[in-house]
């Protein structure tokens, strides 16, 4: 019987020493994730600091170049094609033929309509006579004169179509595509050639409202083309868009004449360059400081270990830099990364 207390005070003694460690284990655990967790509340994040510059007060907008003019001819009529007198890449003159359309079918429908046009005309002359004897009433006469305006229609509108064989070209360009050659048949509607103009070009650009206010109407501004970068343009604002579009850009054209070799193609990328050349000292920051996009005009600035949401004016962009018209000054450090897990309060520890 003592045997078995004894043992019974042994296996006690050693669960007590078991339970004892694995509660010191925890707590040493729970202190050290207590620890981890007050270390992962800081956000990590880059910084850089607002400071002025001397930086170039261009202002550079990329665009497309399209032709001022650019038409796609179509057939008229149907028909047989008899001769293709142009190829691809010619050059045309406003009213040039292009192509020429069989007219038997044509010239067959202007014959019959003057021959209706002709009677019509005779019976006209005839009823005039019988009306001045009394032989007709004065509404036969006019029933008989409605005839013949109508014939002389029939007539006129056969003449137009039977010279539609004449496949001709509105205004002076080059042949870009053709769509024809001689024997295929055409129908009403089918594109036959394309027709473009690159002696004028216009440059389609985006400019944000930053910049937008300081363009007008007819000024002049330097066009470079990136593929002719040797080789510079004047560029004269068209258009100014009175609405600006959901990234609140506004759409401008700028018309530019083409060189005598006309270097500029059509759909080739094109450089505005608003402004002047001269360096302008001024307070920047990087564009990606700004939080969603520059014009929501925040940014997160960095003050004693926190992310403080601040509002700042914006100016004029200068490639990855924005210049900042008040808000913040030299010397403020601005948050440059790892804003989305940020909000104004929120613990931050700068890494490099």
């Amino acid at each position: 019987m003592k045997k078995v207390i004894i043992t019974g005070i042994v296996i006690i003694a050693a669960l007590a020493g078991i339970m004892y460690v694995l509660d010191k284990n925890k707590s040493n655990n729970e202190a050290q994730t207590a620890v981890v967790a007050e270390k992962n509340k800081a956000v990590t994040v880059r910084v850089e600091t607002a400071d002025f510059k001397e930086v170039n007060g261009e202002y550079i907008a990329n665009g497309t170049f399209i032709p001022k003019q650019e038409v796609k001819i179509s057939a008229e009529t149907p028909g047989l094609v008899a001769r293709v007198l142009v190829k691809e890449g010619s050059y045309v003159g406003a009213g040039q033929t292009l192509a020429v359309i069989k007219a038997d079918k044509q010239n067959v429908n202007v014959n019959n309509a003057q021959a209706v046009y002709n009677n019509a005309k005779a019976e006209v002359a005839r009823f005039e006579s019988a009306y001045a004897t009394g032989g007709v009433t004065k509404q036969q006469l006019d029933q008989i004169k409605l005839q013949l305006v109508n014939a002389k229609n029939n007539l006129q509108n056969a003449q137009i179509m039977a010279g539609d064989v004449n496949i001709k070209a509105s205004f002076s360009g080059i042949v870009n595509k053709k769509n024809i050659e001689a024997g295929s048949y055409v129908n009403p509607g089918m594109e036959l050639f394309e027709i473009v103009n690159v002696s004028t070009l216009k440059l389609k650009v985006n400019v944000d409202e930053k910049n937008i206010g300081a363009l007008k109407l007819g000024q002049s501004y330097k066009v470079v083309s990136p593929v002719i970068a040797d080789k510079e343009f004047t560029g004269k604002i068209s258009f100014i868009a009175p609405k600006a579009d959901a990234s609140l850009n506004f759409p401008v054209e700028l018309e530019i004449q083409n060189n005598a070799s006309n270097d500029i193609k059509a759909g080739m990328y094109g450089n505005a360059y608003f402004g002047n050349s001269q360096m302008v000292n001024t307070l920047i920051v990087p564009r990606n400081a700004f939080v969603g996009s520059v014009s929501s005009n925040k940014v997160f600035v960095y003050k004693n270990g926190k992310a403080v949401l601040t509002t700042v004016v914006s100016g004029r962009t200068f490639g990855e830099y924005v210049e900042v018209v008040s808000g913040i000054e030299k010397g403020t450090q601005v948050i440059i990364s790892g804003q989305i897990n940020l909000a104004d309060g929120t613990a931050v520890e700068i890494i490099k």
